[in-house]
């Protein structure tokens, strides 16, 4: 794996690897010696797992670190740990050299390295519930060597580096012994009355976890991208138990590993969080979050809300959109509508927001450049007008929790 690697980065002359490691425990110390501007980390390794030595890495040298993982229940469940211990960003790992998925790979690869060389955070991000040091403001071409790192296939690049000087990367994995799990797929429900399209994939309606309801008044729609999964944990999890409004996320990830985003969530938050279902009742102090490849859209009938999934075209490159779901959010004036746009590359969810403002949300929050681990999202708002207040990632779980209680 660690061939298929060099041979991928050596495409783009920008990169230069400078290292190698058979372990994680190999890998730490090569980092602390070379102090590499940006690594890509297999989470199986022997000796030292990834995690462990992610950890490590934070600790003594804090760079973005690409996370390689498999599509097995258990590689979804660690990439999502990854994440919220401070890695950059992932990539699934290709099925060898001679994969039709190659080439798309390392596309994906060196655009999430290519991303990672505009954002500069030097100081440990392996600690969730801590505030996020600010990334670099500039887009112009480094001078000295910088941080690179990578994810999963999600937005194109929106702000273009011109010839940057070589970065030093170093590439630490081994070859990928897990089988893929066969993922276990939930009974269906009947869905009440709900008159949307039936769901081509089959997925399932899960039942909805007691104590919440379908009455209620207001509605938090969240979108974000890179970086993701830490600013959702810092918010969602902090969010009270008596929260009276349901949830709706739009986190820019792979098919799959959205559903191991959830269920973090979920043993961690006092509010439900669940993979979001086709025809699933919306109620009242629960998270939903989109399933990889789908959009999600709020949807009405004579039973209430509920969640529409589709597989329509994607929208800039994305699927799940922000814009679809904010889009759909602003169709409903009778609900309080209150949306948030975090860490993330592009412009995803400007259109949508403006769209809520339009039809009378009553709050559009855009995380603040000192907390974000790339400020496109956020700053695409902020630059159109469509954000009313601006705050760094600490500050919004109070803010929406102050707002659905007025």
């Amino acid at each position: 794996m660690r061939k298929i690697l060099c041979d991928l980065i050596a495409m783009d002359p920008q990169f230069e690897i400078i290292a190698t490691a058979d372990n994680g425990r190999e890998a730490v110390e090569a980092v602390r010696a070379l102090k590499p501007d940006v690594i890509t980390m297999d989470l199986e390794m022997p000796e030292l797992n990834g995690l462990e030595a992610l950890e490590r890495i934070m600790r003594i040298h804090p760079v973005p670190i690409i996370m390689l993982s498999s599509i097995s229940d258990d590689g979804m469940r660690e990439t999502i740990r990854a994440l919220q211990t401070g890695a950059f960003d992932f990539i699934r790992k290709p099925s060898g050299p001679q994969s039709p998925d190659i080439h798309m790979v390392g596309e994906q690869l060196l655009e999430k390295l290519r991303i990672a060389v505009l954002t500069k955070r030097h100081s440990c991000l392996f600690q969730p519930v801590q505030p996020l040091p600010a990334p670099s403001q500039s887009v112009a071409p480094p001078t000295t060597k910088q941080k690179i790192g990578f994810e999963a296939p999600l937005s194109p690049i929106a702000d273009a580096v011109e010839k940057p000087l070589k970065p030093a990367a170093a590439a630490l994995s081994k070859a990928d012994k897990h089988a893929a799990k066969k993922r276990e797929t939930e009974p269906k429900l009947p869905v009440a009355d709900f008159k949307v399209e039936a769901d081509a994939a089959g997925r399932s309606v899960k039942p909805n976890k007691p104590g919440t309801n379908r009455t209620f008044k207001h509605l938090v729609a969240i979108g974000t991208s890179t970086g993701g999964p830490r600013a959702l944990h810092e918010v969602i999890t902090t969010l009270p138990s008596d929260f009276p409004a349901p949830v709706l996320v739009v986190q820019h990830m792979p098919p799959k590993f959205t559903r191991s985003l959830a269920q973090r969530l979920d043993s961690f938050s006092s509010l439900h969080v669940t993979e979001a279902s086709h025809g699933e009742r919306v109620q009242a102090g629960v998270v939903y979050i989109a399933p990889g490849g789908y959009h999600m859209e709020l949807a009405k009938d004579s039973g209430g809300y509920a969640i529409k999934l589709s597989e329509e075209a994607p929208r800039a490159g994305h699927r799940p959109s922000v814009d679809t779901m904010f889009e759909s959010c602003a169709a409903y004036p009778e609900l309080r509508r209150h949306a948030v746009i975090m860490t993330g590359m592009g412009s995803d969810g400007v259109k949508g927001m403006k769209a809520l403002i339009d039809s009378g949300a009553e709050s559009a929050i855009a995380e603040a450049e000192e907390s974000c681990i790339v400020y496109g999202m956020p700053r695409s708002a902020v630059e159109a007008g469509v954000a009313k207040s601006v705050m760094p990632l600490r500050q919004i779980a109070a803010a929406i929790t102050s707002a659905v209680r007025k």
